[in-house]
């Protein structure tokens, strides 16, 4: 898929965040994160209306000031035991490095395409920091099952924001 359109474009957000990439949608209900959407940069900000919600703005506007700093949120339970896995992956690789979908696939005895896939299916971006996975040679590869546009800046800037903290 190369569209800019996330594929929860037309869900309700629990907050949306003005992040220096774009934005952030969060939903939530009152015992987890349902899911972290990026959305296209100048979307409107709306406010927390849980205090989950609110907490989960708090980490990840804190996480702008410090990369480093864990999150501590509810993530609803999402994904096949495959993507689960893959995630899990991805959350060990430290801020400022990354791999490539062929080497955690290599360590999953997978395929690069199926740990691609997964990451596109990731629901919590940034807590599961899925920025982290590039193509082979060093190219970005996709990001959130896009090619191109402002998803693809996005990693570009993620990238390029954890490596020079």
């Amino acid at each position: 898929m190369s569209s800019d359109r996330p594929a929860s474009a037309g869900a309700t957000f629990s907050a949306i965040l003005t992040l220096p990439f774009g934005g952030l949608g969060v939903r939530a209900d009152r015992r987890c994160i349902l899911e972290l959407v990026f959305l296209p940069p100048g979307t409107r900000a709306i406010a927390p209306d849980t205090p989950l919600a609110e907490r989960a703005a708090t980490q990840l506007l804190a996480w702008i000031d410090d990369p480093d700093r864990p999150f501590d949120l509810p993530l609803a339970e999402r994904g096949t035991p495959f993507q689960r896995r893959v995630w899990t992956a991805i959350s060990a690789i430290p801020r400022g490095t990354h791999r490539t979908y062929g080497e955690i696939a290599g360590g999953m005895n997978s395929a690069a395409r199926a740990v691609g896939q997964a990451c596109g299916a990731n629901p919590f971006p940034i807590v599961v920091p899925c920025h982290r996975v590039v193509a082979a040679g060093g190219s970005l590869g996709g990001f959130a099952n896009s090619t191109g546009g402002y998803l693809l800046d996005t990693k570009r800037w993620l990238l390029q924001f954890e490596a020079g903290r």
